[in-house]
């Protein structure tokens, strides 16, 4: 019976499991990055191009929780499954989605790897939703609009970023903060988010 014990508890290799959980929460944040990214999508705006970009949470809390992979692969894979659920997979919106998506998650790595200890979620967010706009307006002044006065709408589009960058940002530091005190993500955290987010015993 005792090697039968042994037996049975030297077959789950932690490794493999971290990698399976990994894969799991993973793809819980793609599905909900998709969904918040549709939602967002048929809901009105009344600016063109511009949304808070609510799904980015999503994608702040995977690169967070397991780097920058992650953040390409939450990010990416929201804006093509979104786009194939919304039909419009290679239009203009998902060319202005796709290019604004890249730049942001260029600044957001770009951040989170020079300054992994002295930038939270808020300040990345920031980064990343500044780099969306900068992004969406150049692919629109290459493929939509080819005219130079698109420029002039930089700064009002910076400031609304500058917002939606901070009120996501603080979602996903909310966010972060509920997952790290759960056990599965304790082997996850870096020295700031051990002083940030102590793990409580019992849950």
């Amino acid at each position: 019976m005792e090697k039968m014990r042994n037996m049975t508890s030297s077959a789950v290799d932690p490794l493999e499991l971290e990698q399976v959980r990994r894969r799991v929460f993973l793809a819980l944040f793609v599905a909900l990055a998709v969904a918040l990214h549709t939602v967002e999508v048929l809901l009105p705006n009344p600016i063109p191009w511009f949304r808070i970009g609510l799904a980015n949470i999503l994608a702040l809390t995977a690169l967070f929780s397991y780097g920058i992979q992650a953040l390409w692969i939450v990010s990416i894979s929201r804006i093509l499954i979104g786009s194939l659920f919304l039909g419009s997979l290679f239009s203009p919106g998902f060319l202005l989605s796709l290019g604004g998506g890249i730049v942001a998650n260029i600044l957001m790595s770009f951040g989170y790897r020079l300054w992994q200890n002295k930038i939270g979620p808020v300040g990345v967010s920031v980064l990343g939703a500044l780099g969306h706009v900068t992004g969406q307006l150049l692919i629109a002044w290459l493929v939509v609009i080819r005219h130079p006065s698109i420029w002039m709408l930089l700064p009002f589009f910076l400031l609304f970023a500058l917002i939606s960058g901070i009120v996501n940002g603080l979602a996903a530091d909310y966010l972060l903060g509920s997952l790290y005190r759960h056990s599965a993500f304790s082997g996850l955290k870096s020295n700031y988010e051990q002083s940030k987010y102590p793990i409580k015993e019992g849950t």
